[in-house]
């Protein structure tokens, strides 16, 4: 069995100098994330979508990562972006700080369910009661190829749908009930769905599945 370092040396090294292709869907933000909004990119990367969302008029974005070889190329590409790398929980911010947070392909790069879980935690944490959570990740897919790979790679990880690369990265495709289920359980409610494909790492197409979430107000605030 791989170790959570092994999965994050990928990051520090090959996956450092990846260009990352999953898009931002900027009508489905607007709808739901106001301009003036304090947003978390968590597993920002280098920055790609927080500059992005600067770019849209977001003025009030962190951008957070685990990875310091992300976070250093992206202090290079984009000077005037305010991220950080940060490796484990809890991240340095105060309960409720932000009014939505950003999960982009980064469920995909976490193949354990623990890991997965504590990452949905922390935003439960972080988003205030009423403030958004914008997932995006990677559904199992039909394809041949991925249905080779997921049946090839089962075993040695103990979970359908987790596999290998060859250059040395270690991913995960979920039952779309699973994304759901984290969301659920760490506040929040599914507002809003959408289906589309985008491109991946190694310049295939896969579908995605887009989940728009409500934190839940906090009733025992709410009571006292």
């Amino acid at each position: 069995m791989t170790s959570p370092q092994d999965f994050l040396g990928f990051w520090e090294t090959t996956g450092s100098a990846k260009t990352f292709t999953h898009p931002l869907d900027p009508a489905l933000l607007d709808a739901y994330v106001p301009r003036g909004a304090h947003v978390l990119d968590y597993g920002c990367g280098y920055g790609r979508l927080t500059a992005e969302l600067a770019g849209l008029g977001y003025r009030a974005v962190r951008g957070v990562d685990v990875s310091a070889a992300l976070i250093a190329r992206g202090r290079r590409e984009h000077p005037e972006l305010d991220l950080l790398r940060w490796a484990g929980f809890p991240l340095p911010f105060e309960d409720g700080a932000f009014d939505a947070a950003l999960l982009f392909a980064v469920l995909t790069c976490v193949p354990g369910d623990a890991d997965q879980t504590a990452i949905a935690g922390e935003l439960g944490r972080l988003v205030r009661p009423g403030g958004v959570l914008y997932l995006s990740d990677v559904p199992l897919q039909g394809d041949a190829l991925n249905q080779e790979r997921y049946a090839r790679f089962a075993e040695r990880y103990g979970t359908y749908g987790v596999f290998e690369t060859p250059d040395g990265g270690v991913f995960r495709h979920h039952p779309p009930e699973r994304l759901r289920g984290l969301v659920r359980a760490a506040g929040f409610s599914v507002l809003a769905e959408r289906r589309g494909s985008v491109g991946t790492l190694d310049g295939r197409t896969a579908e995605r599945l887009q989940l728009v979430a409500r934190r839940e107000p906090n009733e025992a605030a709410e009571g006292g």
